[in-house]
């Protein structure tokens, strides 16, 4: 758990990391959906390479922490439900009717497109809409240590060798002057993430947005302002990130994109109640810790994605050919 109220130097050091998370999140365009339709449409997997890689590099982290002694408590895991299943396939649901995941929403946030300021919105209203569902039939927790401390002293080398190979490579576009291009190129943008999460995480504990709106919803309110700088910071982070990419403009939104991103925001806020977790958490906590039930979340969450895609896709082409007709 969080303590109360972290060290003032420590709590800066938060707010500072999660300024940078929100930054790198814009410039990278981080987000689910926009992975999956690189998959699907492109037959790339690019963005889904740079999530893993973000999350390896946390898994690295954490284990350097925990054989450092600065990770005392591990985070909590769960057992594989229906729930699991189902809370999937609501996040992927979610994600694809908005237009972006969590991640995603705070990107567009940053390049202006206002309407996606409903999503955490929409979100907290789903947390609190399914929390019922949560006091009916809680999470069962799991026990058992991670795979990723059982063998923190042999995974901390080549993950090691991870984070000095992505060093060289930013000394080597410093010495040439594009040091800033480099480090803001979506993939490795995505790796800067990975890394301030580690950093927040041992500064003031795990935390993510959406836990955050998860508790509030649920009448959580131990260090809420605190954790509210983090997530200010978050959006502030995000909005310095696309107004120095030249991509804050600002969209007006229509009554569909806010009913859209409202919509989908309460659907993934519901499936992070029967799962629980949403996909920043899932990405950054439970999959590199190898959490059998984040890795099943996020696999099924996917899917949906991919499956609804493919709908529109086929419903597109069906509506073209009978215009055409």
């Amino acid at each position: 758990m969080m303590p109360a109220m972290p060290p003032i130097p420590l709590l800066l050091l938060g707010i500072a990391c999660a300024g940078l998370m929100g930054y790198a999140i814009q410039r990278g365009a981080t987000c689910m959906v926009a992975a999956m339709d690189e998959l699907v449409s492109k037959r790339k997997a690019t963005r889904l390479i740079a999530l893993v890689e973000a999350a390896a590099i946390v898994a690295g982290g954490l284990a350097l922490a925990r054989l450092d002694g600065h990770l005392a408590m591990e985070p909590v895991t769960y057992a594989i439900t229906a729930s699991t299943v189902a809370g999937g396939v609501l996040l992927g649901l979610g994600a694809f009717w908005a237009g972006a995941c969590v991640f995603g929403a705070i990107a567009r946030l940053g390049s202006g497109q206002w309407a996606y300021a409903l999503v955490p919105t929409g979100f907290f209203l789903g947390c609190l809409i399914a929390g019922p569902v949560l006091r009916a039939a809680p999470a069962m927790a799991s026990n058992g240590m991670s795979p990723v401390f059982v063998a923190a002293s042999w995974l901390t080398v080549p993950l090691g060798l991870l984070l000095l190979w992505r060093a060289a490579k930013a000394y080597g576009h410093a010495r040439s002057g594009q040091l800033a291009s480099y480090v803001w190129s979506p993939h490795v943008a995505t790796a800067v993430i990975g890394l301030t999460f580690v950093i927040l995480l041992l500064a003031v504990g795990p935390w993510s947005y959406t836990e955050y709106l998860a508790s509030a919803a649920r009448g959580m309110s131990s260090g809420a302002s605190w954790k509210g700088l983090l997530f200010v910071a978050l959006l502030g982070g995000a909005i310095v990130g696309g107004w120095t990419a030249g991509r804050l403009k600002a969209i007006v939104p229509t009554p569909a994109d806010l009913a859209r991103c409202l919509g989908g925001g309460a659907l993934m806020g519901a499936g992070s109640v029967l799962i629980p977790g949403s996909n920043d958490g899932l990405i950054l906590i439970g999959t590199p810790l190898l959490h059998l039930y984040a890795w099943v979340a996020l696999g099924v969450m996917a899917l949906t994605i991919v499956v609804a895609m493919l709908i529109q896709r086929r419903a597109k082409s069906v509506a073209g050919v009978k215009q055409k007709a």
